[in-house]
């Protein structure tokens, strides 16, 4: 096998699967698919030709829509898979119909096959997604995974109810569909902490050195004839003990035995509360909060899952050092969990800004470095390959080159493709930095240009820098400065930074040649692209490379 890096992907996860990821190479995958409980649940099962419900798939950007791509990998399902896939694709086609769920159950199927296949016997996933499309995802895992290898339905609650939810129950929960690859899968059973109800109530024993302990029965649950005997003249229960007489020795030797006072009583055991795990977790999660709007986490991704919530799964389906894959990994919150818990790591995203997003995230909660530490893998990394990326998607090379100086994108959120729509004001991304002890926040705007400059471009830019107040200005072309570019630039003049006592060029050209030759930014140091990820405490231990 390849000895790879950690590896963030950057493309359509089907075909990095496809070309990338070995059989049987991964032993736990999670995944959260774009999909919007949000949506009108109904426009999902109206056709495609229908005026209105294109009008809604406009807007909704996270759902796929049945087109020549989607028959395709219909027809290839059908045909190319197992006997059980075959039936099951052409039979949720014949009951929903060719529009939005269909398209969005196809593509998925696509995808969920390529996960099996790379999916280690002792491997597992995960596939979280909201009550809209739970059952019919089910349907597709049961016909790849097997019914047989079904484990859990997992509820996670999500949000507290709404207060205006009128003609029906709040939705307040998002589910986990938690499958094995065999009968062999991993998995070690998850705590939580005992309430303090029930520590005084059922621990409210403590002993010489302040250890708090519950006393329990050694009685069998069921008849034992060879755990039957007779210790230091106690008589055991019909059933015999819970344990052997040697090891009841070890117990008396170690001070843990309760006798009673007399013979006719029964030995009860110490179960000491700083040796127990906790209580087990089950299937209804109502104990991990999302990321609130004020959380220290929160990066600002729409869909960012807790990174407590990915810490759970990764710590019951997985041990130090395994593989954890992410073929949607959005703001890598799966990244972080997999890193600070000492597992080796996958990520797939078809945004570049998401992979930027991710980058920063390491660097910040880890101190990680692109290249010294992981890989990525379907970037630019010549002016070729950007020219290229510039002619297939315009949109995709903004945010690409916004990366290369750390800058956030404007116009949308994190992760959405909302940066599309509207007017931009000609700024395409933006760095806040604070200069002074007035803590005042003051910014860096951004431009990105892929086709024709010229020296009108820079003037604009200048207008744009006055009218917004902002400090600093960059403009970022795919094509060579022209001289009267440089020229024009030079009359913005000189940024006076206060706190540094120094001066910055106001307004300051590179091209993508220069950003990827290694130029950076002149600017004071003290500034934030997306709010910082926390820091982060790894467990010991190195985790260099995959499948080495």
């Amino acid at each position: 096998m390849p000895d790879w890096k950690n590896t963030l992907y950057y493309g359509d996860n089907l075909e990095i699967l496809r070309e990338y990821i070995p059989r049987e190479s991964v032993d736990l995958i999670y995944l959260d698919p774009p999909f919007n409980s949000n949506r009108n649940y109904n426009v999902l099962f109206k056709d495609e030709s229908g005026k209105e419900a294109e009008a809604q798939i406009t807007a909704f950007e996270d759902t796929w829509h049945w087109n020549e791509k989607a028959e395709q990998t219909y027809q290839a399902l059908v045909t190319e898979s197992s006997e059980g896939i075959s039936n099951m694709i052409g039979a949720l086609r014949q009951f929903i119909g060719t529009n939005q769920m269909m398209a969005y159950l196809v593509m998925m199927a696509a995808r969920l096959v390529e996960l099996h296949r790379v999916l280690k016997p002792t491997g597992s996933l995960y596939l979280h997604c909201d009550p809209t499309a739970s059952h019919y995802l089910k349907i597709v895992l049961d016909s790849i995974f097997g019914t047989e290898n079904f484990l859990n339905e997992i509820t996670w609650k999500r949000t507290s109810s709404h207060n205006d939810s009128k003609r029906n129950f709040s939705n307040v929960n998002d589910i986990l569909l938690f499958y094995g690859k065999t009968n062999s899968y991993l998995f070690n059973p998850q705590h939580s902490p005992y309430t303090k109800e029930y520590i005084e109530k059922n621990f409210r024993y403590i002993d010489e050195t302040g250890r708090r302990y519950s006393s329990d029965n050694l009685r069998s649950p069921n008849p034992r004839p060879n755990l039957t005997y007779d210790y230091k003249g106690y008589k055991p229960h019909p059933n015999g003990w819970t344990v052997s007489n040697e090891r009841m020795q070890e117990l008396d030797q170690q001070g843990r035995l309760i006798f009673p006072s007399d013979l006719s009583g029964r030995i009860r055991i110490k179960k000491y509360l700083d040796e127990m795990p906790g209580v087990v977790i089950g299937n209804n999660w109502d104990d991990i909060s999302p990321v609130s709007s004020q959380a220290a986490e929160r990066l600002g991704y729409p869909t960012q899952k807790p990174l407590a919530l990915l810490e759970r799964i990764i710590s019951a389906s997985s041990n130090e050092g395994d593989v954890v894959l992410d073929p949607f990994c959005g703001c890598g919150t799966t990244i972080a969990a997999a890193q600070k818990l000492n597992r080796k790591w996958i990520g797939i995203d078809v945004t570049h800004l998401s992979i930027a997003l991710q980058k920063y995230r390491l660097r910040a909660a880890f101190n990680l470095n692109e290249k010294k530490d992981y890989q990525v893998i379907g970037e630019p990394e010549d002016l070729s390959s950007a020219r290229q990326l510039a002619q297939d998607d315009r949109y995709q090379f903004q945010w690409w080159a916004l990366s290369l100086i750390k800058a956030r994108p404007l116009g949308g959120e994190a992760g959405s493709k909302q940066g599309k729509k509207g007017s931009d004001k000609g700024i395409d991304g933006v760095i806040t930095f604070i200069d002074d002890n007035s803590g005042k926040p003051k910014r860096l705007l951004v431009q990105v240009k892929s086709g024709k400059v010229g020296s009108p471009d820079i003037r604009d830019l200048i207008g744009t820098l006055n009218r917004e107040q902002a400090a600093i200005g960059v403009f970022i072309t795919l094509a060579n400065a022209t001289r009267d570019m440089k020229t024009e630039a030079a009359t913005a003049g000189f940024y006076r930074s206060e706190g540094w006592h120094k001066d910055f060029p106001r307004l300051q050209i590179f091209t993508i040649e220069e950003l990827l030759s290694g130029a950076e930014v002149k600017m004071p140091p003290s500034a934030m692209t997306f709010k910082q990820a926390e820091k982060e405490e790894r467990k010991v231990g190195e985790q260099d490379r995959l499948f080495g």
